[in-house]
């Protein structure tokens, strides 16, 4: 399934150019083009599901493809001592595009907090 409208559909069809650090049948990772670190890419599944909500058992193959791929990945681009995951979810979770995507993070230098604490 493809949504002909979102942007990451369009990204992993190659209808919008990425720099693309990996694809294989199931996913599709490309590099931030606004980093939040050294090391930051999103990896996609290639099929279009919007939100974590949405997805289920028939998806198990490549989202669980998108968290073993991610120490390989993080390694690859540079994050040799630690990297963070971050999967947005919905409005409350700041999902800005409505396709599943994980982000990897790192660099050589510690990342920040991952959310400021309310006092």
């Amino acid at each position: 399934m493809r949504d002909p409208n979102c942007i990451f559909c369009k990204i992993a069809r190659g209808e919008i150019p990425s720099k693309k650090a990996h694809e294989d049948e199931d996913i599709f990772a490309f590099h931030d083009i606004r980093p939040q670190a050294p090391v930051h890419l999103l990896v996609i599944p290639k099929e279009h599901v919007a939100t974590l909500y949405d997805a289920g058992m028939a998806q198990h193959r490549a989202l669980g493809k998108m968290l073993a791929m991610a120490g390989e990945l993080a390694r690859k681009e540079g994050a040799a001592d630690g990297f963070r995951i971050i999967l947005n979810t919905g409005r409350v979770g700041h999902q800005e595009v409505y396709h599943v995507h994980m982000h990897i993070l790192g660099g050589p230098e510690p990342l920040g907090p991952m959310l400021s604490r309310k006092r």
